[in-house]
């Protein structure tokens, strides 16, 4: 399984971003799906989660109400809409999938909210 994220950037408090996260390899909707992030000096902590049906999301308490997960079984992407984004939200975004017991990530977006 191959994940390549892109979407992020620099932008504004109270703006919006929209991450991508293209999976290749394996069937896609086998996976279970999620976002992590990190912060310089913090540890990777988790975002959204998608279960492989899509019926199921998980938000942390920090992102709820302000973030959606989401996934494309015909793109085989999964999405992370984020609105009215806080400097506390910069970090390096992950897409991670759970596919059995084993899990990939991919490298990465930087997301920067400037205050």
């Amino acid at each position: 399984v191959q994940l390549v994220e892109s979407g992020g950037g620099l932008v504004q408090a109270g703006g919006s971003l929209r991450l991508s996260c293209s999976a290749s390899g394996g069937t896609f909707r086998n996976y279970a799906v999620a976002w992590f992030r990190q912060a310089p000096g913090k540890e990777r902590e988790f975002v959204a989660a998608l279960s492989r049906s899509g019926s199921y999301p998980s938000y942390s308490a920090s992102v709820k109400g302000r973030f959606t997960i989401s996934r494309d079984y015909v793109q085989n992407t999964v999405y992370l809409q984020m609105n009215r984004l806080k400097p506390e939200d910069t970090a390096v975004y992950y897409c991670g999938a759970k596919v059995a017991t084993q899990i990939y990530w991919g490298q990465g977006t930087q997301v920067t909210v400037s205050s």
